[in-house]
């Protein structure tokens, strides 16, 4: 156990920035999931399909491609990273923020999808009930819809979260794998299997991204049932 512990200055740096980004990452996401969630359960609108195909987009291209678009798109001399360089100094190419952007993108398909389908199941009777009470949209989905899709908001985030903490081919491609910057736990993981030596150093930082993917994966499960349980009582 000591072993797996004693961890190099540098490979601690990877472990925080991994927490760092997959966090942001999470946060980041979790408005226009929701948002997006709700649209695609509950909108009737020309281009829904589209809309739909565009977010699960990630989950199909392979990763590279997705950081590349990403590397044209918001890089120094793409159009919106200029753009937001120029007007409000906000750089994402080569930035442990790029690493966030790409890693938020590549795991929100997960979010989207798990919330999508909890709204999916609740019964649209209560709220047409609240609706012909008077109570407005806005009103009914935050007394009755939100309290009931809180698992699956909660499993969505932590899906996302441990989406992001493996992230790799997308990050590497938009933000390169700069040690303290952009190198997270799969960037870290991969440079120490191409040095040599390495070996000890990509097995501890292995047995710690399977560490934290299970305990994310267990804490989904377990906030999930609580938080249910909670809803039955109430």
């Amino acid at each position: 156990m000591q072993w797996l512990l004693d961890l190099t200055p540098d490979e601690w740096n990877a472990v925080r920035l991994s927490i760092r980004v997959a966090t942001v990452a999470t946060i980041c996401s979790l408005p226009p999931g929701i948002t997006i969630a709700l649209l695609l359960a509950r909108g009737r609108f020309w281009g829904k399909a589209v809309l739909n195909g565009l977010v699960h987009l990630p989950l199909i291209l392979p990763p590279v491609v997705t950081g590349y678009l990403l590397l044209l798109t918001f890089g120094k001399r793409g159009p919106a990273g200029a753009f937001l360089d120029q007007y409000f100094g906000i750089v994402f190419s080569f930035r442990w923020t790029g690493a966030a952007l790409a890693c938020g993108i590549m795991a929100f398909p997960l979010m989207v999808r798990a919330i999508r389908l909890s709204i999916e199941a609740v019964d649209t009777r209560l709220e047409a009930a609240a609706g012909t009470l008077g109570a407005s949209p806005i009103w009914v989905f935050g007394t009755i819809t939100l309290p009931l899709i809180v698992p699956g908001i909660l499993a969505g985030m932590i899906l996302c979260f441990a989406k992001a903490m493996g992230e790799f081919g997308a990050t590497i491609t938009f933000v390169s794998n700069i040690p303290g910057e952009t190198q997270t736990l799969p960037s870290a993981i991969y440079t120490y299997t191409q040095v040599p030596g390495g070996d000890a150093c990509a097995l501890r930082l292995t047995i710690i991204s399977i560490v934290i993917a299970m305990a994310a994966l267990v804490a989904s499960e377990v906030l999930a049932r609580r938080v249910g349980r909670r809803l039955d009582v109430e």
